[in-house]
């Protein structure tokens, strides 16, 4: 949205907890049922706010977003030298023509904008996207293998890292304006993993999530007490560490978890904790 100019830091909407396309009676929910209030980009990151995505995935169109997100790798295996990747897809109008032999509909714009619908991806090509972020748009190829040792010579050669792609944007503020509001979600207030960041010694970027299992009526309210254990939420988290340096990006996703904040975050915060101090901590428990 920033780099098409369809919003800028200081736009605003009212977020009261539901969107609705002109001319239809749907109501595309936030998960917060009271809504957000008057919602920016960083507040709309900091809190996850639904309905300021599904406004801005309006605006920008199901094209725009397909051909922006397609350059941190969405919709396409990433190469990681394993078999057996498991497929993406990225939805476009071009996509469902072809695959499908339907017309693209504006109400799958809007659920994609938060993630959802048609798309489909990886715990790695959503470590790779953030760490294409933390790069500031230089997207680097995954690898299992760091080095290759000779049989005979027992010499460890290192591999060396390949760039796949570099995206400009039109503004290096707008990368940072992403990763401010990235860095909110786990140091302020208002966060939606906040509780990871308290004592943290250093500062970590992350966004959380959710992955539905199965779609609920119109007229019900999600309530994960009353749902089969197997039906439930996926929970996500994603982020990078430390922000000024970055020198770890990762994914976590825990199946039927629930919430990305309580359930996915601590274990990311484990993780980093390993990989920067070398040292566990009790966030996971």
């Amino acid at each position: 949205g920033l780099e098409h100019n369809k919003i800028s830091a200081e736009s605003r909407i009212f977020c009261g907890g539901w969107y609705s396309l002109r001319g239809d009676s749907h109501r595309y929910r936030d998960w917060r049922r009271g809504g957000h209030g008057t919602t920016n980009i960083t507040k709309a990151i900091t809190e996850s706010c639904d309905v300021y995505f599904y406004d801005l995935a309006s605006s920008l169109g199901i094209d725009t977003f397909h051909n922006f997100l397609a350059h941190f790798g969405f919709g396409q295996l990433t190469g990681v030298d394993i078999d057996g990747e498991a497929p993406a897809l990225l939805p476009s109008r071009a996509w469902k023509r072809g695959a499908l032999r339907q017309a693209w509909y504006p109400g799958e714009t809007l659920i994609a904008g938060i993630g959802q619908g048609y798309i489909l991806t990886t715990p790695l090509q959503l470590a790779s996207a953030t760490a294409t972020m933390a790069n500031h748009g230089i997207r680097m190829q995954p690898r299992m293998v760091r080095a290759l040792q000779d049989p005979g010579s027992l010499v460890i050669t290192p591999l060396e890292p390949i760039e796949k792609e570099r995206l400009h944007l039109a503004s290096a503020s707008n990368w940072e304006q992403i990763v401010t509001a990235m860095t909110e979600v786990v140091n302020s207030p208002r966060g939606t993993a906040r509780a990871i960041g308290i004592d943290s010694p250093y500062l970590i970027a992350g966004k959380t999530g959710t992955a539905q299992v199965f779609t609920i009526k119109q007229d019900e309210r999600y309530d994960a007490t009353k749902i089969d254990k197997r039906l439930q939420d996926h929970a996500l988290f994603i982020a990078f560490a430390p922000v000024e340096k970055p020198q770890i990006a990762l994914a976590i996703i825990v199946e039927n978890g629930g919430h990305g904040g309580s359930a996915a975050a601590p274990i990311a915060r484990q993780v980093m904790d390993h990989y920067l101090l070398n040292q566990p901590n009790d966030h996971a428990k």
